[in-house]
């Protein structure tokens, strides 16, 4: 895995400018706060959960009294005071004293917090080089996410239009570390250091790991990411494992549109999906260019309708209506199930059963949550 020091962080500290300054902690205080700036102004600087330390922190696994912090002749150090889950700078646990720099990173145990320098001018240092070190912030915390497993799967319902009644779930992935909460973020951080398939791997594994638990074993759809039919056997390799580890559940497995683009793999991985007792779905569907010729030469059990064909359904002209009519009505002779994603209001709801889908997902139905 690539480390944060390939982000040059050493060279943003030279090009710094040295002076009289103020240092300053940017981070939450709290699971889910936003960013604060609190001034290392006092002597002792105590970090920490209890009450009268400098700069108190909500986080369950930071200790009473975590990390002080101390300015001598104009430079930072931080010393760990034996707290229990550590004190960590630039990813490294910190035994005894270290000297802190301008825009280092550190975390008191979950705690993520970058470190500023301003001069007396009023001018932040290294405020030019921000995005790189909001970059690097992620990439420290990507590297917790995905060595601790920090995912939090949620699970969407997907119902029969006619009727509304509940057939199964997609699993939807988010992060429970700071900035990498949304699946946007995460695979936003995985892309800087080309890890997409394995944190799509692991959204996969943990999101059926818990589903599998649901009561009365309904069918449980999960994702892949576009980089993963690059290397197809790579795929059917991790869906043994999970089928090997979710042996009883009904499992459909969802491939983005854009990347059915050879029928002969998809013809491949379907009859390998037949062996594993798994079904097939393409998402996505219309939101570019509507692959039909592989509707017919690697057929799936579903399709699903992009949210962009959705939306405003109800108020739509009659040619956009005649279109997803007939485009559902070819789907279904060819027996596979249409499947409306995004619907969010009753009338969107009744314009997809006049149209004749019969499969259902949006926020109208049911929101993503915990399973």
């Amino acid at each position: 895995m690539a480390s944060v020091d390939s982000l040059s962080l050493d060279s943003l500290r030279r090009s710094t400018a040295v002076c009289e300054d103020v240092w300053f902690l940017s981070g939450p205080m709290g699971p889910g706060d936003t960013l604060q700036h609190t001034p290392i102004d006092q002597e002792p600087f105590i970090v920490g959960r209890k009450s009268g330390v400098a700069m108190k922190l909500q986080f369950r696994t930071v200790s009473g009294n975590h990390a002080e912090l101390k300015v001598e002749d104009g430079k930072l150090m931080v010393r760990d005071l034996e707290s229990t889950n550590g004190t960590y700078l630039n990813g490294e646990r910190v035994e005894g004293t270290a000297f802190v720099g301008n825009e280092d990173l550190i975390h008191f145990a979950e705690a993520p917090f970058r470190v500023r320098r301003q001069s007396p001018t009023g001018v932040t240092a290294g405020t030019i080089s921000e995005n790189v070190c909001d970059q690097a912030l992620a990439l420290v915390q990507f590297d917790r996410l995905m060595s601790q497993r920090l995912v939090r799967p949620h699970f969407q319902p997907i119902v029969t239009l006619s009727g509304a009644r509940q057939v199964g779930f997609e699993i939807l992935g988010r992060g429970s570390v700071f900035g990498l909460e949304s699946v946007g973020a995460m695979f936003h951080a995985a892309e800087q250091l080309n890890l997409e398939v394995e944190l799509s791997r692991m959204l996969r594994w943990e999101g059926l790991r818990e589903g599998r638990e649901i009561p009365d074993s309904p069918t449980l759809f999960v994702n892949t990411h576009p980089k993963e039919m690059e290397d197809t056997q790579s795929l059917i390799d991790s869906l043994c494992k999970v089928r090997s580890m979710a042996s009883n559940t009904q499992i459909v497995l969802e491939i983005h549109e854009s990347a059915v683009t050879n029928p002969k793999q998809m013809q491949r991985l379907h009859a390998t999906l037949k062996e594993l007792n798994m079904q097939l779905a393409y998402d996505d569907f219309g939101a570019g260019q509507a692959r039909l010729a592989e509707l017919v030469e690697a057929r799936p059990d579903y399709v699903k309708f992009d949210i962009g064909l959705i939306r405003g359904l109800s108020v739509a002209d009659e040619n956009r209506m005649r279109m997803l009519r007939s485009l559902v009505s070819m789907v279904q002779d060819l027996d596979i199930s249409a499947l409306a994603e995004g619907i969010e209001t009753i009338e969107e709801a009744e314009a997809c059963q006049e149209i004749g889908f019969d499969l259902a997902q949006g926020f109208y139905y049911g929101r993503p949550a915990p399973a």
